[in-house]
């Protein structure tokens, strides 16, 4: 592989959305992140090539296991050394590939440049300093302001995340928050310092669907305060995809499934995965007022995926050769992607 960054151009395969510049912000090419356990190395994330483009939305969908929050971890390299680590691939911010600069130099960018909504806040939240302590720490270390200028941002941060009484609770500390609350705590940290590249992980999980709408809509307003922000949203909420994402990204076992746009994956889905995922949404519709569909089988084990296509253990579509050979990701018309044997000379 040579060692200088590739460009920022989009390939065929990721094409910008309309509206949007056509020089990714983000692009990660062949990412490999691979944790050592006692039976062997697990490849958690295998093979992963994407873009962000500036003033989108990108949807990361996919079961627990699939590899989405292993992905956003490594963009930030925020993956545990050990067991955990970077096998391969590039990760370029603005013609920075982030694998190769210095932690301290990573720092700089994490918080102030990129930031990232943490899946579980009882467990990214310090509990020994207060909230407001830890909101402000990250205004102090990007921006140029004095500490009474960071506790008054901190303060508005947390009013407009829907924190009752928050210039009072600024000296609560974690455990005394609900777990909704903490979610909200740490949607103000991530997004403080209005950051151009939003890595959202489950960031409404705790919350009720009143709240999560809000917490949404502030997403998208902050966003929208920079002509070039752009979300990275990891979710199982198909709904929320549908209603917010520009495009969209399927995962199963450590590799992208399918990419195409909104429209694309949820009008007209190519991967068998894709469809199982569509298909299990319950609806009010008559003609589908029947029971959910499920996804037969099980998610399998990291450690005992199979060799060819890592999804031929649950579809029903499944052929000989998809037990031994793993499909390459076929481009169809409209740049739509998919990782599928049924699609082959079907590309353009």
């Amino acid at each position: 592989m040579s060692s200088s960054p590739p460009t920022s151009a989009p390939s065929a395969a990721s094409a910008p959305p309309p509206g949007s510049s056509s020089k990714a912000l983000l692009s990660v090419h062949d990412l490999r992140t691979y944790f050592r356990v006692e039976g062997g190395v697990a490849k958690a994330v295998d093979g992963v090539s994407f873009e962000v483009f500036p003033g989108e939305v990108l949807g990361i969908v996919g079961e627990s296991g699939s590899g989405k929050s292993v992905t956003s971890l490594s963009v930030l390299r925020l993956i545990p050394d050990p067991p955990g680590f970077i096998a391969g691939g590039q990760i370029v911010w603005r013609g920075q590939d982030l694998t190769k600069i210095s932690y301290a130099e990573m720092r700089k960018i994490r918080g102030a440049e990129i930031a990232m909504i943490f899946q579980e806040p009882m467990t990214a939240l310090n509990p020994l300093f207060t909230v407001g302590m830890q909101v402000t720490e990250t205004i102090l270390q990007h921006e140029k302001v004095d500490k009474p200028e960071a506790f008054e941002r901190a303060v508005k941060m947390l009013e407009r995340v829907g924190i009752p009484d928050a210039r009072r609770r600024m000296t609560d500390y974690p455990h005394q928050f609900s777990g909704g609350m903490r979610q909200r705590v740490m949607i103000a940290i991530a997004l403080s310092c209005n950051p151009s590249l939003l890595i959202a992980d489950e960031p409404t999980t705790a919350l009720d669907v009143t709240t999560q709408a809000q917490i949404l809509e502030l997403m998208l307003e902050l966003k929208a305060k920079r002509a070039e922000a752009s979300i990275m949203l990891i979710t199982h909420d198909l709904a929320v995809v549908a209603e917010t994402c520009q495009r969209v990204i399927v995962m199963y076992g450590g590799k992208i499934q399918e990419m195409g746009t909104v429209e694309q994956i949820f009008s007209n889905p190519k991967h068998p995965y894709t469809k199982g995922l569509l298909a299990s949404l319950p609806s009010v519709s008559s003609e589908r007022r029947k029971r959910l569909h499920a996804i037969r089988g099980n998610v399998p084990s990291i450690m005992d995926l199979p060799s060819g296509c890592k999804f031929c253990t649950r579809c029903d579509d499944v052929m000989e050769r998809c037990h031994t050979l793993e499909p390459p990701i076929h481009v169809l018309e409209g740049n739509q992607q998919v990782r599928c044997h049924l699609y082959e000379g079907a590309g353009r």
